[in-house]
């Protein structure tokens, strides 16, 4: 990104910097932290069409469990929770988590679906009430992960 600066009688110059989206920041630490787990990341992210419509989750990963269970799919939306609004974050979480979760039922019935939350975010904003009751009404299922240690702190279904 170039931005021009114009400050009087300084001299103008243009600055270069370069930065990486908490998003990429955070997708790798939870594609880490599942590897760590023994869980094989199959797609990233895992695509797929529903209708007309086109669907992109995060992440798509496979565990094998014993050999007479089989594989264990999940898919993993992630989210970062970093704008200034918690709850304008969560509205667009869930309605994306609600949307993806329909979708995949169609497309790939055994997968199971969970949102990633970072473990600040799961301390705070998810144990409101209204948060902690909408996270039962509509069934969600979180990761919280940590993204400084790149590990899945807990698995809530």
């Amino acid at each position: 990104m170039s931005k021009h600066i114009n400050m009087g009688n300084i001299k103008s110059e243009k600055i270069f910097f370069l930065t990486v989206s908490a998003k990429d920041i955070f997708h790798e630490s939870v594609k880490k932290a599942l590897q760590k787990e023994q869980w094989i990341i199959t797609s990233d992210p895992l695509k797929f069409k529903f209708g007309e419509v086109n669907f992109q989750i995060d992440l798509g990963a496979e565990k094998i469990i014993a050999a007479e269970k089989g594989n264990e799919k999940i898919a993993i939306e992630i989210k970062s929770f970093l704008n200034p609004s918690a709850i304008t974050d969560f509205y667009s979480a869930l309605g994306q988590f609600l949307s993806y979760r329909l979708a995949l039922a169609e497309y790939e019935p055994e997968r199971v679906l969970y949102l990633a939350i970072p473990l600040d975010t799961y301390k705070t904003f998810f144990q409101l009430e209204f948060t902690k009751t909408a996270i039962k009404q509509y069934q969600v299922l979180l990761i919280v992960y940590n993204p400084v240690d790149e590990v899945i702190v807990q698995w809530i279904n």
